[in-house]
């Protein structure tokens, strides 16, 4: 197998996951003197679940017809954190990830897609794939200052204190919203591999004010968290 693949929407959080890898001294002439640890493939694939999903299948399917088969999947970038669930610059592990937004609205609110009446072999996963116990109990180990909880995977952000509060009481076991991480989710799980999701927090979810957001620290602590990977 060729190790773990961590996925992240962007290039910056790719980047600092990947600062965050031990390094290992190469004795090949003309090679780097120092690279990344080869069990870990960290890969950026965009913003969004459906191009998050899309991009980890392919990646999945493509290493296991080269005969390279990944052994596990992990979700990590940043996120906006539940105020009085995580604090703004703190390290989040998913008990599961969530799609909160696919569903219905109707006069007495919003219904989850699983409780629409399709049938259950429409709904892939649910609209929650939880974690691996014993990847999330390994990560839970090597980071035991994290917050742990449900994180919410979302099409558009949430931005109002009226949105949040809907979203708090819907999930009162979630800590945190970010964009990718049910995507991933379910394409680990089409193909069999464990998952996990991992963030820090970069702002507070509520009524959208960027002076708010602590980015620098954010990615600081990706950087941090992304020893426990290796």
């Amino acid at each position: 197998m060729t190790g773990l693949l961590v996925v992240t929407a962007v290039p910056a959080e790719a980047e600092a996951v990947r600062a965050g890898l031990p390094r290992t001294t190469s004795g090949r002439p003309g090679s780097p003197a120092t690279t990344t640890p080869p069990e870990v493939t960290v890969v950026p694939v965009g913003v969004g679940p459906a191009v998050a999903g899309a991009a980890t299948a392919r990646l999945l399917a493509l290493a296991e017809a080269a005969g390279r088969p990944y052994r596990a999947v992990i979700s990590a970038g940043i996120a906006g954190g539940f105020v009085g669930r995580v604090v703004v610059g703190g390290t989040v592990l998913a008990t599961r990830s969530v799609a909160a937004d696919l569903g219905a609205e109707s006069p007495a609110g919003f219904i989850p897609v699983d409780e629409l009446g399709m049938p259950p072999e429409l709904l892939g996963g649910g609209t929650a794939v939880p974690a691996d116990p014993e990847l999330l109990a390994a990560l839970r180990a090597a980071l035991p200052e994290a917050t742990v909880g449900a994180v919410l995977t979302v099409s558009t952000v949430t931005g109002t204190a009226a949105s949040t509060a809907a979203l708090a009481d819907r999930h009162p076991d979630a800590v945190a919203e970010a964009m990718e991480g049910y995507g991933v989710a379910v394409a680990a799980a089409h193909a069999g591999l464990p998952f996990a999701e991992l963030r820090t927090v970069s702002n507070p979810i509520g009524p959208r004010d960027r002076d708010a957001w602590r980015m620098r620290e954010a990615f600081a602590a990706l950087t941090s968290a992304a020893s426990a990977l290796a």
